[in-house]
């Protein structure tokens, strides 16, 4: 028996030796960062926002590569089938990480299963827009404006199934409106309509909205974060507006293949936090329209549990499905 003890210990010693071992010795080699989408996009400007002060901190060269296809389910796949090293990162947003499970029938993988969350680093909160024609100066007025015209008001969308369709479904749900869906290929036709008034109403992220709307050509009525905006600090929340408890957010994060080390894990999480601390990444990231919004491995799990039930019902409800 003491013999079996003695060898337990000594096994449980070795591992504990190893594990210590293998944080010392990570990384071992340029991390790399996989965007599911074009070079130019919002992901991207993300990731090259953090890169290199994460290099600085984790002591290797960190580098982007971009696998776009299949909104972001190709470069989703290249990262599930990477090795578990903590080397191969997938830099995604909700679409990739909560919508798409719930929007396609054959989806090649399953965020909580086939990933291990490293950390949350933005939230990226949408401004409902109308048309300046439509006669509604508040989101109230323009409930009113809908209501008395069901089916006739339309909303554009970047296309089936993305955010900027299923933010408007989740408001047709909790006001009770009956609108009609216009999807588009991409946001910048939808918003070209909205201005000419083919379209009503729309849900866009904040940059493109606070530019238009300072100029007059489309009308923000409110956004969807809890608190108000500082790109647009005179337009209210949509809480504020009378729809209790509506706070629809999109949000970044990044995400290594399942099975990664729990200690390589800790020190990519920990490196994002210090990545997150600097005024310098905190401010440039405002100013491309997203709330610094750090979360560690643990709670940004949670935070992924909690969110995946929640789109998956929007889609459900929106009707929305892919193959």
């Amino acid at each position: 028996m003491k013999t079996l003890t003695r060898t337990l210990l000594a096994l449980a010693a070795g591992l504990a030796v190893s594990a210590a071992a293998h944080a010392q010795g990570f990384p071992s080699k340029p991390i790399r960062i996989v965007v599911g989408f074009p070079a130019g996009g919002p992901l991207d400007q993300h990731a090259r926002l953090l890169t290199d002060k994460l290099q600085a901190v984790l002591g290797q060269p960190v580098l982007v590569d971009y696998k776009a296809g299949a909104g972001g389910t190709v470069g989703a796949q290249e990262v599930m089938k990477s090795p578990p090293d903590g080397h191969t990162l997938m830099l995604a947003n909700t679409g990739v990480m909560v919508i798409n499970p719930a929007l396609y029938s054959r989806l090649p993988y399953a965020t909580l299963k086939d990933f291990t969350p490293i950390a949350r680093t933005a939230m990226q909160p949408l401004a409902l827009l109308v048309n300046p024609n439509v006669p509604a100066k508040s989101l109230q007025e323009f409930m009113a404006h809908a209501k008395s015209r069901p089916g006739q008001v339309n909303f554009g969308s970047a296309g089936n199934g993305g955010i900027s369709h299923l933010v408007p479904e989740m408001f047709k749900t909790a006001t009770g409106l009956f609108m009609v869906h216009i999807p588009y290929r991409g946001s910048a036709p939808a918003f070209t309509d909205l201005m000419g008034g083919q379209v009503q109403f729309m849900a866009e992220s904040i940059p493109q909205a606070a530019s238009y709307h300072k100029q007059g050509k489309v009308r923000a009525l409110a956004v969807t974060s809890r608190e108000r905006n500082p790109a647009l600090p005179e337009v209210p929340t949509v809480i504020e507006s009378g729809i209790k408890g509506f706070e629809v957010v999109g949000f970044y994060g990044f995400l290594a293949p399942a099975g990664t080390p729990k200690d390589v894990v800790a020190k990519l999480s920990d490196a994002f936090g210090q990545v997150m601390q600097s005024p310098e990444v905190k401010n440039r990231m405002v100013s491309q329209g997203a709330d610094p919004a750090y979360l560690g491995a643990d709670d940004f799990a949670k935070f992924l549990a909690s969110e995946m039930p929640r789109w998956a019902d929007a889609v459900k409800k929106s009707g929305a499905k892919l193959d």
